[in-house]
């Protein structure tokens, strides 16, 4: 609790019922927005990212990672001891089209796209073990009325790629809340 002297701040009014997040962009984790940096770092015990950890940016390639982004928004969080929450593993959206295909641009087999997706699930979690304390796993899985969005994860793995994606994430990281 704050004291009678100062004005609480949205993490000090909740601190011990939940946390109070911000999504965070670039210029923001890398300290360059002047005016939110001041709010974020004051307001707000909990942050995850606009899209530094979405599959398209931090994988662009088959065989490319793209860290930088990622490994300053999760430094930010660790200086200003936040709860940072990794944004997102497995979605329909930003997620690039050879992630889904083979060289000739076929789908994969329910297999490969499993081992592909095990693969950037064990590669993006296990490196940031212990520093991200939280994972959106699946983003977006159903859609507005319930059903199972026909996603190309849906459609070449079938319903439990949910399941598998959780099952890689908490191989990765045991102690991340997922």
């Amino acid at each position: 609790p704050a004291s009678a002297t100062e004005t609480p701040t949205l993490k000090s009014a909740f601190h011990g019922i939940f946390r109070i997040g911000a999504a965070l962009n670039p210029a923001q984790f890398e300290e360059r927005d002047t005016r939110a940096n001041p709010i974020v770092a004051s307001q707000f015990d909990s942050i995850s990212p606009e899209n530094a950890l979405k599959w398209g940016p931090i994988h662009p390639r088959p065989d490319t990672y793209n860290f930088a982004p990622a490994d300053r928004f999760v430094e930010f969080g660790a200086k200003n001891k936040m709860f940072t929450v990794g944004h997102c593993l497995v979605w329909h959206s930003q997620t690039p089209s050879w992630v889904f295909q083979n060289p000739q641009g076929d789908a994969l087999t329910r297999e490969s796209l499993l081992e592909r997706m095990q693969e950037h699930i064990r590669t993006v979690v296990g490196r940031y073990k212990g520093r991200i304390a939280g994972w959106d796993v699946v983003n977006e899985a159903l859609n507005e009325d319930g059903t199972m969005r026909q996603s190309p994860w849906y459609k070449i793995i079938g319903e439990d790629y949910i399941l598998k994606a959780f099952q890689y994430a908490h191989e990765a990281d045991p102690q991340a809340e997922l």
